[in-house]
């Protein structure tokens, strides 16, 4: 603007200075100032645009005001939504504010809040459009931050409070009203001490505001008070909010309710350590008492007493009455035991009907006899169970610490071993473990370890005693007789290994051996051209177990060319009258496979001869001590002439054992016994040395014939 200009409207040089100098500032004002402006003619040019808009988006205010529209120089993502901000202006009376993303130079999208104003000259006249654009980028992360805190403040699951550095509840969110069942309104303004439950002590919320007073944070599990006064556990975490000098000005805590899991924490607890039927410890429980009950006597330097505990009779009501009735059996001993011991002394259930008492502080051994003396008698009292009364006692092993010094494993299973020493000996009474018998059951076992070592190793064979006609001395048959073949201790006879393996699955190991090898036998004596019959000791235990039938069965398969009726089996008297009606079953069931059966040791069961018609075998063997004592006692003379008339009249066989003398032959003879075995005779011998012997005449001396034959 020249100077000649300025004097022709009566402006001064100096008031020209002036105003150049205003515009100026006003520029530098408007170019410097952190929000984008600009003025859009009617026409859509741009008439001017500051800095901080141009630098943003990266367009000169040349290039702006040099377009014809804007729309020419800025992205066309963004001009159209402009555009119609503009028309939306122009339209209306009050500034138009809107909100756009525009992308910088820095690379991202920045969102703008643009506020647009009509501009009027002084006459009023129309003459354009001012922009302002406000980067609020940062501020709306901040809001959306804000606001998604404040979702999740409202939604999450766990409870969450702010308090003051008092206590004293700012702000509660949804979650902890539902936990506490107290509302925002109740709350807030309140002191947390108010959903103190009293079972935390005072200690425990000094330990609680030391951590928090020096670490800055808490955190474990509390019980506090609902509003309605029911108790909650809750896991409970408080950290320390510092301010920007450092200082604690609020507390956040934040809480998530446990109770149910507590309950079922509780309930699996009461599982893995309580028997639910009686609800008395179970084993585990009982290994910590144990182990306390050790610790215990050590301290006070006392006696303590472990009680395994068996019931007798208790089968007897299971069978008669029913599982239920049982139960209620059991639930009745275990109230009584515990009724009978004296506070701070356990008694568990270890499943079934054992039992397991610990007696502590035991200063003399009177004290745990009489004890155990009063456990007998409550069990033995009558228990009524429906419309019957039944009387049951009990076997009571006792292992006594530290006389007895192992560990708690060891000291439980000294208490078993006693336990079965009391069984026993009578049952009903109590037995103190012994270490001379322990000693003797470690042998045995270490023998059963070997028998089934031997067993796998092929060190057993059997060994065969002839059977003769005593009337004709003809080869009647043979009974196969089991050997070990000792590395150490040379050949063994059964007497020194069977009782070691007796009602174990060894017994059955040994059982199936002894079948499958005197089939076997059977088969090659055949071939070589000795037929004959072979009798085979089995078990009780073998007898009846539930797959004997079938195992005997799948043998007999294996050698077809073998008749069935060349194995005879071979079971102990005793053995077969202690459940008649089973072992009855499984010899009918054999007897259908063509197997024979013998009783053997005749004459030693406790009512042979009442059981004897409900057994269906083949022969009967007179046992060797009735034999050995023959002519010298009148006695066993008289029961072998009885065994022989009541063979004759059920119409078997009868077979002396042990015949060791030519008297003993020619009396058994005489009173008509069928067979005969025993030393005089033949010694058992292997199997070709029989099949050798078997091939000589057979004449031992010439006897005089029974007067009846």
């Amino acid at each position: 603007m020249s100077n000649s200009t300025s004097h022709a409207r009566g402006d001064s040089p100096d008031r020209s200075a002036e105003l150049d100098t205003q515009r100026l500032l006003f520029q530098a004002i408007l170019d410097n100032a952190p929000i984008g402006i600009w003025m859009l003619g009617i026409d859509g040019r741009m008439k001017f645009i500051n800095d901080t808009f141009c630098d943003a988006v990266g367009v000169t205010e040349q290039q702006f005001v040099a377009s014809r529209h804007y729309a020419e120089v800025l992205p066309l993502s963004i001009t159209e939504n402009c555009i119609k901000s503009d028309r939306k202006c122009y339209e209306q009376v009050e500034p138009h504010v809107s909100m756009e993303w525009l992308p910088f130079v820095d690379g991202r999208d920045h969102l703008l809040e643009i506020t647009k104003v009509k501009l009027f000259d002084p006459k009023g006249s129309l003459l354009g459009l001012i922009g302002l654009a406000v980067d609020i980028t940062e501020r709306k992360a901040a809001e959306d931050r804000l606001h998604l805190t404040a979702k999740v403040f409202e939604n999450t699951l766990e409870g969450i409070t702010i308090t003051d550095v008092s206590g004293y509840v700012i702000e509660a969110n949804a979650a902890f009203c539902k936990i506490t069942g107290y509302s925002r309104e109740e709350i807030v303004g309140k002191n947390l001490r108010i959903l103190q439950s009293g079972l935390q002590s005072t200690s425990f919320y000094e330990t609680m505001w030391q951590s928090i007073l020096t670490t800055g944070c808490w955190q474990g599990e509390v019980w506090n008070r609902k509003k309605n006064g029911e108790l909650y556990a809750e896991w409970l975490s408080i950290s320390a909010i510092k301010n920007e000098d450092g200082q604690v000005a609020n507390y956040l805590g934040v809480s998530s309710d446990i109770t149910e899991s507590k309950q079922h924490e509780k309930q699996l607890n009461r599982i893995a350590h309580y028997d639910a039927l009686t609800g008395l410890p179970n084993r585990t429980l009982l290994d910590d008492r144990l182990k306390q009950a050790v610790a215990r006597a050590v301290r006070e330097q006392s006696m303590m007493a472990v009680c395994y505990l068996d019931l007798d009779g208790f089968k007897s009501i299971n069978d008669s009455m029913g599982h239920d009735a049982g139960d209620r059996a059991l639930i009745e001993i275990a109230r009584r035991i515990k009724d009978t011991i004296r506070g701070g002394e356990t008694v568990a259930r270890l499943g079934g009907d054992e039992f397991v008492v610990l007696l502590l502080g035991l200063e003399r051994g009177e004290e745990c006899s009489m004890a155990l003396d009063r456990l007998l008698s409550v069990i033995a009292e009558p228990i009524s169970i429906g419309d019957k009364f039944f009387v049951l006692g009990a076997s009571i092993g006792v292992s006594i610490y530290p006389m007895d010094d192992g560990d708690t494993d060891t000291l439980l299973r000294h208490a078993d071993q006693a336990m079965y020493s009391a069984k026993q000996s009578g049952k009903n009474r109590f037995h103190v473990y012994d270490l001379a018998l322990d000693q003797r059951a470690r042998n045995q076992q270490m023998l059963l370890q070997s028998v089934q070592h031997g067993l796998r190793i092929n060190q057993f064979e059997l060994y065969y005693q002839p059977k003769i006609n005593l009337c004709t001395q003809a080869l009647v048959g043979v009974e196969a007789l089991i050997r070990w073949n000792h590395p150490e201790s040379g050949l063994l006879s059964p007497a020194r290994f069977l009782s070691a393996v007796e009602n174990t699955d060894v017994d059955i190991a040994i059982g199936e051996w002894v079948i499958a090898g005197a089939l076997r036998q059977i088969a090659s004596w055949r071939i070589a051209g000795l037929d004959t019959e072979v009798s085979i000791n089995i078990s009780a235990h073998h007898l009846e177990y539930p797959g004997f039938i079938d195992g005997l069965q799948r043998q007999l398969e294996l050698h077809p060319d073998v008749p069935a009726n060349r194995l005879q089996i071979e079971v102990l008297e005793t053995a077969a009258l202690d459940d008649i009606a089973e072992v009855r079953l499984i010899i009918e069931r054999c007897s259908r496979l063509g197997v024979g059966f013998a009783l053997d040791d005749f004459g030693t069961g406790y009512s042979s001869l009442s059981y004897l018609s409900r057994l269906p075998v083949d022969t009967l063997k007179i046992d060797q001590s009735f034999v050995r004592n023959l002519t010298a006692s009148k006695g066993d003379h008289a029961i072998i002439l009885g065994i022989i008339a009541l063979s004759r009249a059920f119409e078997l066989k009868t077979v002396a054992e042990g015949i060791e003398t030519e008297e003993h032959f020619t009396t058994l003879l005489e009173m008509g016994c069928d067979i005969g075995q025993g030393y005089l005779i033949a010694r058992p011998m292997v199997a070709a040395a029989l099949f050798d012997w078997a091939a000589r005449p057979i004449r031992l001396f010439v006897p005089t014939a029974p007067a009846d034959q």
